[in-house]
């Protein structure tokens, strides 16, 4: 346990000087297992093994095809269309326009499966609308930050994919179980938004009321968008197709739909797919890397050392969630959300595992938890992605709005770990 320990603290200081976290976990995993092994070949051989391993494994070609999926939805112009549907239905209310980018950019994560991507893509979208109602910047921006978060929980979601190949666990189980726990956190959002309202009426403005015929022209709109999303999840759910097949049916799908709109030019054909290649190749170096990392933390024994702790300590299981979930908190504030899961699921997986818990919804509760990290200071990179998209909007003021936010999160986070229900009841009917 003490080498792992002393693994983890180079980890940070490597971190701490600015080197790639891809870079800092390989060479700490490799030296590491040659330190415990004594052997030059054993720890080469182990590197070797996870590369091919990985290269090889069909599961994660499941990866680059969503990404290329969201890639030609987020080209598409689909997330004008989404603001546009639910804009028609809310925006006359006072906050209207809020809460139209939330259930927006809900839509737009069930397809897109990227965070940032949803936040950068609805920051272009809504904030110009909300700016030409009088919205404050304060609550516009947040609603944007906050609404963006949803893109790794609601499927098809990249970051349950990962934590899916970490911990061996069932991505079809893993989709159906954040089904519910996304759609909770739109409605949380939403009395979030009812609640700034109630301290400053003047905060969001209702906008003039959009007749019906608009309303369903809208909704006609984004018929292609909800067509894909329950021919891919559906498809899952049901068993007709696995989640790699899901993904490339939902890759094609995707290109059709761009192509039928005609937002497809050989160059924006070019830009998705060097995107797709550059954000995959940036993903599976930091899988690659994470995996070997976690093959000598496994040798050092820190898992199970951890759980003897836990037992020796005589505490209750439920007690050393909130432990694990305050770590998350904590490393909210430095790391990124890719970095926090990479890091710890191969550490506290086989200690939730080992008393008792449900890895599924294990999984679901620490993306929720890495949700709220993604708009907790002073890292918060949904915040910073925006903050990108709208240079005149300071940090202070996205960070001061998303405090409702961050509250309705941990609200969340709370309903599922008191209440496994919520999470584990649609696993169970797949069965």
């Amino acid at each position: 346990m003490t080498e792992a320990l002393y693994g983890f603290a180079v980890l940070l200081f490597l971190v701490f000087l600015r080197v790639p976290l891809a870079f800092a976990m390989g060479i700490v995993g490799f030296a590491g297992f040659y330190l415990l092994t004594g052997n030059w070949n054993a720890a080469e051989a182990m590197a070797a093994r996870r590369v091919v391993d990985t290269a090889m494994d069909y599961g994660l070609s499941v990866i680059p095809l969503f990404i290329l999926m969201g890639n030609f939805v987020s080209h598409a112009g689909l997330s004008d269309a989404l603001f546009r549907a639910s804009n028609g239905f809310l925006g006359h209310r006072k906050g209207g326009q809020a809460m139209a980018t939330i259930v927006a950019c809900g839509g737009f994560s069930a397809i897109c499966g990227s965070s940032l991507a949803t936040c950068a893509t609805m920051g272009r979208v809504a904030m110009p609308q909300m700016r030409k109602y009088g919205y404050k910047d304060s609550l516009a921006a947040a609603s944007i930050a906050a609404g963006g978060t949803l893109g790794i929980l609601i499927p098809p979601s990249v970051m349950l994919v990962i934590y899916g190949i970490l911990t061996e666990t069932s991505i079809r189980e893993l989709f159906a179980a954040g089904f519910i726990p996304g759609i909770l956190g739109i409605f949380l959002y939403i009395g979030a938004i009812k609640w700034v309202l109630w301290r400053d009426p003047s905060a969001g403005p209702a906008a003039e009321k959009v007749p019906w015929a608009e309303r369903i022209q809208a909704l006609k709109s984004v018929g292609s968008t909800l067509a894909l999303f329950v021919l891919v999840i559906g498809g899952i759910y049901l068993g007709v197709f696995t989640p790699t097949e899901a993904a490339g049916i939902g890759a094609m799908g995707a290109f059709l739909i761009a192509l039928t709109r005609r937002a497809l030019t050989p160059q924006v054909l070019m830009n998705v797919l060097m995107d797709t290649v550059r954000t995959t190749a940036m993903l599976f170096a930091v899988v690659l890397t994470a995996l070997i990392f976690a093959n000598f933390i496994n040798r050092a024994g820190l898992p199970g050392d951890l759980l003897a702790l836990v037992n020796n300590l005589n505490v209750a299981p439920f007690v050393v969630i909130l432990v694990i979930i305050a770590i998350y908190v904590i490393l909210g504030c430095v790391f990124e959300s890719m970095s926090m899961m990479l890091l710890t699921v191969p550490v506290f997986f086989p200690v939730v595992a080992g008393l008792g818990y449900d890895l599924v919804w294990f999984g679901i509760l620490v993306v929720i938890v890495i949700e709220i990290s993604l708009i907790t200071p002073p890292v918060g990179m949904n915040v910073f992605v925006l903050r990108a998209v709208l240079p005149d909007v300071s940090t202070g003021t996205i960070f001061r709005g998303v405090t409702p936010f961050w509250v309705a999160g941990t609200i969340r986070a709370l309903l599922v770990l008191i209440f496994p229900a919520i999470v584990l009841f649609l696993p169970r009917l797949l069965y």
